[in-house]
This record gives structure tokens, C-alpha cells and sequence, in this order.
């Protein structure tokens, strides 16, 4: 499974607070940690007003390309930000996102197309995240028929079926798992993604919950996620779960972690 490393947000606020004081450092040494870890994307999310975001993307391009080569995953709404940050990326970026929100539509799938690096399709609309699996397929469905006529192929696509809080509603890792399983069966060349620690928000200790979803959202299909690659917790469970699952052949991934001595 591929990791999206999540630790440049700036809804941070250490992070937030490094943007606002262009704190370089800061930013290369979360950047480097990350890529160090393992993650094949670094996510840059700058997470300022409107008006602010483009100059503050580009400022966060520039400094974590110049500290690592690892590819980015512009992470924004705001159209004028990617447009801004796009010409400072050296390798084709993944963005995120798009979703059934005709605003993201028009703004951002355009760019996404331009990047040629792959888009998240979020598995919402302008009425929100769908309770039922339902709801969330016809969003997809839709979604495909968009990035298809924008000519991104299927295999350049990743769905986030947007998992929700299971401290809220019971339901909630259900919905998504049986929502990568539907998508999975209509469309076999699309990837998946998550931002697995929302399962858990408002719950007391939260990597116990994201270590259980994370192993059956493998199992249903996931092969990327939004998480810290600097958990050494999940990332063993990573190991294990894809060995189990046979998504590691032979186990060499799990054998040559045990020999680095990555799970004691």
C-alpha cells in the first residue's frame, strides 16, 4: 500500500505557525521524516485563507521539493492555489481532490487533468456525504464519467469513500468498507484512498481503532491512504495485515521490516 504523508497540514498549528513564519526548517525536517518513512507522496496543505493559500502552496512546493524527491499530493479546494503552485512542481503531483461539488468539478478537475499525476475523488456532492452506500456509488459513478471525459484514465483516479466517525455512528466504517467493495466491483482499474483516522475521532486511543480499520479496508480494497508514516504502531500492523492478506507475496516486505529490526 502506498502512503500520502499527512503531516504538512496546516490545520496544524505547529504547521499553520511554520507557513506564517516561512519556518523552512521546520517544513524540510517533516518532509524528510516522512519520505525517510516511506511515504510515495507528501502531502502540502497550507491551509490558509483564500486569498493567502496560492503564495502560501508555492512557498511550501519550493521547500519540500528542495529537501526531498518524493512527489507531492497538492492537497486543496482553491482552484487558484494549484494553479499557482503547478508550475513549481518537478514531478507530476497527485490532487487532491475532486468530488461531486460542482465548484471542485469546474475548478479543480481541469487541473487535475493538466498534472496528468492522478486525482482523489471524494465520495461526496453539494448535499453532502451520503449515508448509504447508495448514495455514495451514483456520486463515483458520476465522478468516472467526469474524469473519463476529462481524459484521465481510470487507473489515475482514487476514491476516498470518506469515512466518518464511528463514535458518532455505528455504521460509518461499514459504509466505507462496503463502498471501496461496490466501486472496486464496477471499476477494477480505479485505486482507493483514505484518511483513515477520522474512523476514530472523539474516541480515546485512537491508533487502536485506525490499526483494526486499516486492516480490513486492505482487505476490501484500499491501496493508499492519508496517514502518518511516522506511526511505527501502524505501520507494523501495515506489515502484518498485507502479509496476512497476501498482498505482500512470500512476505519479503514483512521479513526484510523484521530484519531492520522495524517490529520490535
Amino acid at each position: 500500500m502506498k502512503i500520502i504523508g499527512e503531516k504538512i497540514n496546516g490545520t496544524r498549528k505547529t504547521v499553520k505557525q511554520a507557513v506564517l513564519d516561512r519556518d523552512v526548517a521546520f517544513i524540510q525536517k517533516l518532509a524528510a521524516a516522512q519520505a525517510d518513512a516511506g511515504a510515495a507522496w507528501i502531502d502540502v496543505n497550507a491551509g490558509t485563507p483564500t486569498e493567502r493559500e496560492p503564495d502560501d502552496l508555492v512557498w511550501l512546493v519550493q521547500t519540500v521539493q528542495t529537501a526531498v524527491t518524493k512527489p507531492l499530493c497538492l492537497d486543496s479546494a482553491n482552484s487558484a492555489a494549484i494553479t499557482a503552485a503547478l508550475p513549481e512542481v518537478k514531478q507530476a503531483p497527485l490532487i487532491n481532490s475532486i468530488s461531486g461539488e460542482r465548484a471542485r468539478l469546474t475548478g479543480v478537475l481541469p487541473l487535475a487533468a493538466q498534472a496528468q499525476g492522478g486525482v482523489i475523488a471524494l465520495a461526496m456532492d453539494d448535499k453532502g456525504i451520503p449515508a448509504d452506500v447508495e448514495g455514495r456509488l451514483t456520486i463515483v459513478q458520476r465522478l468516472i464519467g467526469e474524469t473519463r471525459g476529462a481524459g484521465i484514465p481510470d487507473e489515475q483516479v482514487y476514491v476516498d469513500p470518506l469515512v466518518m466517525t464511528i463514535g458518532a455512528s455505528g455504521n460509518a466504517a461499514r459504509a466505507a468498507l462496503a463502498t471501496v467493495r461496490a466501486v472496486k466491483a464496477e471499476y477494477p482499474k480505479v485505486h482507493f484512498t483514505s484518511g483513515l483516522s477520522n474512523v476514530s475521532y472523539g474516541l480515546p486511543v485512537r491508533t487502536l481503532i485506525n490499526r483494526a480499520f486499516l486492516t480490513l479496508m486492505l482487505e476490501a480494497g484500499l491501496d493508499s491512504a492519508i496517514l502518518d508514516p511516522l506511526d511505527r504502531e501502524l505501520r507494523k500492523a501495515l506489515l502484518a495485515a498485507e502479509a496476512t492478506l497476501g498482498i505482500d507475496r512470500h512476505c519479503l516486505n514483512y521479513t526484510r521490516a523484521y530484519r531492520a529490526g522495524l517490529l520490535e
